[in-house]
């Protein structure tokens, strides 16, 4: 999961009838470990533990024309979500 790396037992799997269509049984498939790029705070935003201005990179480095994480990519990313509104007062 992209911010939040590895969680044992996530994600989808097919049911033993349909193995035969598992591309991970057919073909060789390597697993992948991403890494969120050095100084992104992107998993700590996500799981609450830092607010998006908390991170170095935010508004500096990582803007929505520029997204360095995965939380400023999407225009519905908690990172761009708050650099667009951060300033209104609601």
């Amino acid at each position: 999961w992209r911010g939040l790396g590895n969680i044992p037992g996530s994600g989808l799997k097919l049911k033993e009838k349909y193995l035969k269509f598992d591309a991970k049984i057919n073909f060789p498939v390597k697993e992948i470990n991403s890494r969120e790029p050095a100084g992104c705070e992107c998993g700590n935003v996500l799981k609450g533990i830092k607010k998006p201005i908390e991170c170095k990179l935010f508004s500096k480095i990582c803007k929505p024309e520029n997204p360095v994480g995965p939380c400023m990519v999407s225009s519905e990313g908690s990172c761009a979500a708050y650099y667009k509104y951060e300033r209104l007062k609601i």
